[in-house]
């Protein structure tokens, strides 16, 4: 449970977002806008011409966005569980002035958690208009779909952010966008369904939370039946949160405490 002092981490975190929103905003609407341009009408008019029947019934253009959906809170939460983590940790040293204040380790993780979270509602919220706009679905179920980008998003925070804290050095984060972040990317049932992958492979795909977030957001969008039960999704995220937080706290109290 957030605590008093986990907010005022938000509020710190919100104040400097005051001063550089402008570009973020601008790349969170283009950002989409050219997904769906390039991927579901470009290519998607070539896998409609092959594809008469459409995938799961519908055009490409309406299977692909609820995964891009998906992958971009994917892709934030990642991004605010590392790069911002280790600003914090050892090139700015923000996070060690935060500790010699009351906030301390649980209260400076919830609150970067909290603001982590409040970005990939940002970025979940101007995608699901983008996709409204775009007449993929209307505007209310585009907003629904944003919670299991949410959950994603969060559970890609947490899961960064212990990954980040046990790092010495940033050496390790491009080899983690590149074997983990962008395979979950591709591979995770965003473009295509997971049953089209080699047998060997579609285990690790239906363990990856972006998976589960894109199955629930699709069946939100477009009716179809997720091939996991949506509550043992839910659940799954909500462990893998809970496990990354825990996963986070020795390490940071560690480099965070004399």
């Amino acid at each position: 449970m957030a605590t008093p002092l986990s907010f005022r981490v938000f509020e710190a975190e919100a104040r400097v977002y005051r001063r550089t929103w402008r570009g973020s905003v601008f790349s969170s609407f283009l950002n989409p806008v050219l997904y769906l341009l390039a991927m579901g009408v470009g290519l998607g008019t070539l896998v409609d011409a092959n594809l008469p029947e459409g995938l799961e019934g519908v055009t490409y253009l309406t299977f692909l966005a609820p995964g891009l959906l998906v992958a971009t809170a994917m892709q934030t939460g990642a991004g605010e569980g590392a790069w911002k983590v280790m600003a914090g940790i050892k090139w700015q040293q923000t996070w060690k002035a935060r500790i010699a204040t009351p906030i301390g380790i649980r209260g400076l993780l919830l609150g970067h958690m909290l603001w982590s979270s409040a970005r990939v509602v940002m970025v979940s919220v101007i995608f699901a208009i983008v996709m409204s706009a775009f007449r993929v679905a209307p505007l209310l179920e585009s907003l629904l779909a944003v919670g299991p980008a949410l959950l994603v998003g969060i559970a890609m925070a947490s899961i960064t952010t212990a990954f980040t804290v046990h790092l010495e050095e940033p050496t390790g984060l491009p080899l983690f966008f590149r074997f983990v972040v962008v395979p979950m990317f591709l591979f995770s049932g965003a473009f295509f369904p997971i049953d089209q992958l080699p047998g060997w492979i579609q285990p690790v795909a239906l363990i990856t939370p972006m998976y589960h977030g894109v199955e629930m957001a699709r069946a939100i969008v477009i009716g179809t039946e997720p091939a996991v039960a949506p509550w043992v999704s839910i659940t799954y995220l909500l462990v893998l949160i809970g496990l990354g937080l825990a996963i986070a706290l020795s390490p940071m109290r560690k480099k965070l405490t004399p």
